[in-house]
């Protein structure tokens, strides 16, 4: 595939089979994401891949802790959550569609609760992936670190497989840091799901809508 048809056909997979990826393919696939650019070469990525038991168990242990209302549901890291227009509706839309396709009725607090929940199963996906930053970098370097998690997605893209980035990763961020030993001069900045997509789950047919380019793009001198 060309990168366009990889952009084309890339999508955030939310139903994953759960056939492994082999940890050779995993490791192709960051080696390729770590020619990703970063300010003055810095790289300031790091990567904490979860599979196995360990994968396992950093979903039951998260899974637990989030029915304790523990005090960090929202990121270590400051975070500005309050959304305006046109982003506000951006996001309302694409949850009504992908609720809908997964049979869940608005202000059904349970299963959105549950929904939710899917996150930290990494969507039954295989192969979870957290990624972190030291904390004494700037904003900057969340800049070079999102850029290296899609040449992650398009990477994987190439090679088969789906993935799905998550910022519901910096969220319980304590277990997460105790459960796969994460120093604690490193934010979790996110997650992202690796696997095979379950074509058969409705969830997956969802696409979801990208702007006209003359609702972002201004052209000066061209």
């Amino acid at each position: 595939m060309t990168v366009d048809e990889i952009l084309e056909r890339r999508r955030s997979v939310r139903a994953f089979r759960p056939d492994p990826v082999p940890r050779e393919m995993v490791e192709d696939i960051l080696r390729a994401a770590s020619r990703a650019p970063s300010g003055t070469n810095i790289q300031p990525w790091k990567v904490h891949v979860a599979a196995g038991e360990a994968r396992q168990t950093l979903e039951r242990e998260v899974m637990a802790h989030r029915e304790t209302d523990p005090p960090d549901l929202h990121a270590e890291f400051p975070r500005n959550q309050k959304r305006k227009e046109p982003y506000t509706s951006r996001m309302r839309k694409l949850g009504k569609e992908m609720y809908g396709l997964i049979g869940i009725p608005k202000g059904d607090q349970a299963a959105n609760w549950r929904q939710w929940g899917r996150n930290f199963q990494f969507f039954g996906a295989p192969v979870g992936l957290i990624v972190t930053i030291d904390k004494d970098l700037d904003v900057m370097s969340y800049l070079d670190t999102g850029m290296f998690v899609l040449a992650i997605m398009l990477a994987a893209k190439a090679r088969g497989l789906d993935t799905c980035a998550q910022g519901a990763w910096n969220n319980y961020w304590t277990v997460t840091r105790r459960v796969l030993a994460i120093p604690d001069d490193e934010y979790i900045v996110c997650g992202v799901s690796l696997g095979w997509a379950d074509e058969s789950d409705p969830v997956n047919t969802l696409i979801s809508e990208r702007e006209p380019l003359e609702s972002f793009a201004t052209f000066h001198g061209c």
